[in-house]
């Protein structure tokens, strides 16, 4: 029995010896870092490398000091002598830290950043997770909460991530670290308060932009007592009191807590972020940045509750910040991966924010995906730009979107922008120079779900008999496709028609829009006002007309000349009709022949039902423009504005004044007598047109112009050879009587002309003729297809002088 207690008495004497020793080598090592910590902290060294070195050195110190048996615990067994010394030693060395702590945080309030090293130390060990670390961390805090009122602007990073190291703490099982964590966070909160340079100025902002949810608490709902107890008020306590950028480092940190092994951390920093993102989520900063977490996690392949916990924060971003939310998904890859479908439909389930998400949609769609050159194939190989694919993944967005039951009112509301933004796309889509079978679909896809869920199924159905969705990739096919479905939703007649028309209005009226977008509005602008309105049109939209006709765009302007030729028989009802007309003529000017085509065609159809007055006094004008079109490049140009003139010279053909105008116009007239297209000469020769030319060409022999007498001359042989067949011989003699007195004309070239015409009249005045064979030629033929040669070469020789 002595035996055996002389035993335990010297194991026991060793241990104390040996924990003796141990607390010594710590004090003495502890004294030896702090004294290397307070010479790098007085020295030049850069801020940078001495924060990393002094906290190598904390490190060590803590793992020391933490590492040694726990005083609290009953694990030292000595003489009560004994265990007071030792616990004296312990509580210097302990005190050794905390003073060391205290000395770098008053020099600078950035070194609250090893409180939170402390945390990260304690959480990755159990055996440092005591309620002696947490004691220093909640006086170093309570110090420097003391200290923050000294300052106007304070630098503390640290204090989201502390935050949330520390509100883990409150669910832990030992009540002594709750109690610990808690009057932590208590003190970092006061920190946080003060964090401002200006703090009456912060709080007023916030209470402006936020409203009174937005108010910082006042320090009592800091307590420690009242945050342990409810989750609730530490989630509000923490979210009103950190800045945004705090806030954000709290809930990022705790969103990557959610994917550790440990169950019981991930079901605590699942219901703090939970209750944090429900009361303050619209003070999320660097909300890509959470939503790129949630998409590694996700791709992780966590567990339901992780998956169900990951698209809950999803959505409650999405509320807070969608556009944020929309840009970091369209942002992703095309074709979308799983996570990223998980989390269009988690965005889809919030139908009172479906409004900005389709808006942030439509902002990406506005947008052309790119194309670049495949170096890997041998010759000129085109694919899509992986760094733009963001249009392509915004329609396919649509495809996820459309469809959920709780968007169908945000849809109605904005078929007519999804529905020309979509169109667009498809444009762009056929624009692209990669392999058929390489354009992505979604486009195409999106805008027939968009046509289903919009009441419109018959449409999809009459597009897809008619091959319209089989086609509409190709680039020969997509203008064509265009009028098609113009036509079709017209001819359905698709309800939505007000609201397409008032966002078309709106659009047009805004401004220059890419040239291959502009033809497509302005196509579906008119086909809408061809099915929808009678004429005549209001104003406001008469002007887009007007304006058209003059378009840089060829077939927008033969679009807008033919929707105002089908007005032709309300043109006098339509205001400011002479502006109209003018606008018509100024398309003779266009360097497409098509166009000056279009224009000649309603030109005529609207004077043929215009009121005498008003086309009187624009027949001068109009005369004109068909004489500067009597050397156009087009023979079918040139054969049509003389066509017209002839109808015009009917239609003023009892005013005088008018006709003297018009015939000044005779030597451009000229011009296409020896026109080399036929159809241009037949038209010259139509007998009504001859018979009244001769008449006034007589008149212009007297006139004391010179270069009127001698375009008549000219004139009068060149009708005579047209239509000499179709004159009695006392006309032919008349026509012969005044030549002849025109070789005394003293005019420059006269003389040469008139002889030239003179032997021309005396060559048909001798051909054989008869009253009955002229009638019966009226009779059976209005125009003569006759081939004119050239008389005078006169366009070679004399054109300058006419």
């Amino acid at each position: 029995m002595i035996s055996s207690q002389r035993q335990k008495n010297s194991l026991r004497w060793h241990h104390v010896e040996h924990l003796a020793n141990s607390l010594l080598e710590a004090y003495a090592t502890l004294l030896c870092h702090q004294s290397m910590i307070l010479a790098i902290n007085s020295s030049s060294v850069d801020p940078l490398q001495q924060y990393d070195t002094q906290l190598e050195i904390i490190k060590s110190s803590f793992k020391m000091i933490f590492g040694l048996p726990s005083f609290d615990e009953g694990t030292v067994r000595t003489s009560g002598e004994d265990a007071e010394e030792l616990e004296i030693l312990y509580k210097n060395i302990l005190s050794l830290l905390e003073d060391t702590l205290l000395i770098l945080v008053s020099k600078d309030l950035y070194k609250l950043q090893i409180l939170k090293e402390m945390m990260v130390w304690m959480r990755e060990d159990n055996l440092y997770l005591q309620e002696k670390p947490l004691v220093i961390i909640s006086k170093v805090l309570r110090f420097a909460s003391r200290k923050v009122r000294e300052h106007t602007s304070i630098d503390a990073p640290c204090l989201g991530v502390l935050a949330a190291e520390l509100s883990l703490l409150y669910s832990h099982a030992d009540l002594t670290i709750v109690q610990q964590a808690s009057l932590a966070v208590y003190y970092l909160l006061s920190i946080a308060k003060r964090q401002m340079a200006d703090f009456q100025k912060y709080k007023a902002k916030m209470q402006y932009e936020c409203g009174n949810s937005c108010l910082l608490p006042p320090d009592s709902e800091f307590r420690p007592g009242i945050l342990k107890q409810d989750k609730t008020k530490l989630a509000q306590s923490i979210g009103q009191t950190l800045l945004p950028s705090l806030l954000t480092d709290f809930v990022l940190y705790l969103l990557t807590k959610l994917s550790t092994s440990n169950q019981e951390t991930t079901t605590k920093a699942a219901a703090i972020l939970k209750l944090t993102l429900k009361y303050h989520a619209q003070k999320i900063t660097r909300v890509s940045q959470l939503v790129d977490t949630i998409y590694k996690q996700l791709n992780e392949n966590p567990s339901y509750f992780i998956k169900d916990v990951l698209l809950e924060v999803a959505t409650l971003l999405t509320q807070s910040s969608p556009k944020a939310v929309i840009f970091q998904l369209l942002d992703y890859p095309v074709p979308a991966d799983k996570a990223v479908m998980l989390m269009w439909q988690a965005v889809g389930t919030k139908p009172q924010v479906a409004p900005q998400v389709l808006k942030a949609i439509l902002l990406v769609l506005k947008d052309k995906p790119w194309e670049v050159e495949d170096s890997l194939q041998e010759g000129k190989c085109f694919i899509l730009d992986a760094t733009n694919m963001m249009p392509l993944a915004a329609s396919q967005a649509l495809c996820v979107l459309l469809p959920i039951n709780s968007y169908n009112k945000t849809v109605a509301q904005f078929f007519p922008e999804l529905f020309m933004a979509l169109m667009f796309q498809l444009l762009y889509i056929s624009q692209l120079r990669v392999q058929t079978q390489d354009r992505p679909l979604y486009a195409r896809e999106a805008l027939r779900i968009l046509l289903n869920c919009s009441g419109l199924q018959h449409v999809d159905t009459a597009l897809k008999n008619k091959f319209f969705w089989s086609h509409i990739y190709q680039t020969y096919y997509y203008h064509d496709g265009v009028n098609l479905m113009a036509r079709t939703l017209c001819d359905c007649n698709f309800p939505q028609f007000p609201e397409t028309l008032r966002y078309l209005y709106k659009i047009l009226v805004q401004g220059p829009r890419r040239s291959e977008e502009h033809i497509i509005i302005v196509t579906f602008f008119i086909k809408i006002l061809d099915k929808f309105f009678k004429d005549p049109l209001p104003e406001l939209f008469l002007v887009f007309l007007r304006n058209w006709i003059s378009d840089s765009n060829p077939e927008i302007s033969k679009l807008s000349l033919q929707k105002i030729t089908s007005m032709a028989p309300v043109v006098n009802k339509i205001e400011n009709v002479s502006s109209l007309l003018t606008s018509i003529l100024d398309a003779f000017v266009s360097r497409e022949d098509t166009v000056v085509i279009q224009a000649l065609l309603t030109l005529r159809k609207l004077v043929d039902k215009l009121d005498k007055v008003t086309y009187s006094s624009l027949c001068t004008r109009i005369a004109s423009s068909y004489f500067c079109l009597m050397d156009h490049f087009s023979g079918s140009v040139r054969s049509l504005a003389i066509r017209h003139l002839a109808d015009l010279l009917k239609d003023v053909g009892q005013q005088t004044s008018t006709l003297k105008h018009i015939m000044r116009g005779l030597a451009p007239l000229l011009l296409c007598l020896e026109d080399s297209d036929g159809r241009v000469v037949s038209i010259l020769s139509h007998e009504s047109c001859t018979t009244y030319l001769i008449c006034d060409a007589l008149r212009f022999l007297g006139n004391p112009q010179v270069h009127l007498r001698r375009a008549a001359v000219i004139l009068l042989g060149y009708l005579a050879q047209l239509g000499g067949h179709l004159l009695f011989k006392d006309e032919i003699e008349v026509m012969t009587e005044a030549v002849e007195r025109m070789l005394q004309d003293e005019g420059p070239g006269i003389q040469k002309l008139a002889e030239i015409t003179h032997n021309l009249l005396k060559k048909i005045a001798n051909r054989p003729r008869s009253t009955t064979i002229k009638l019966a030629i009226q009779r059976f033929f209005k125009f003569s297809a006759k081939e004119l040669k050239l008389i005078y070469n006169w366009k070679s020789t004399t054109q300058t002088d006419l």
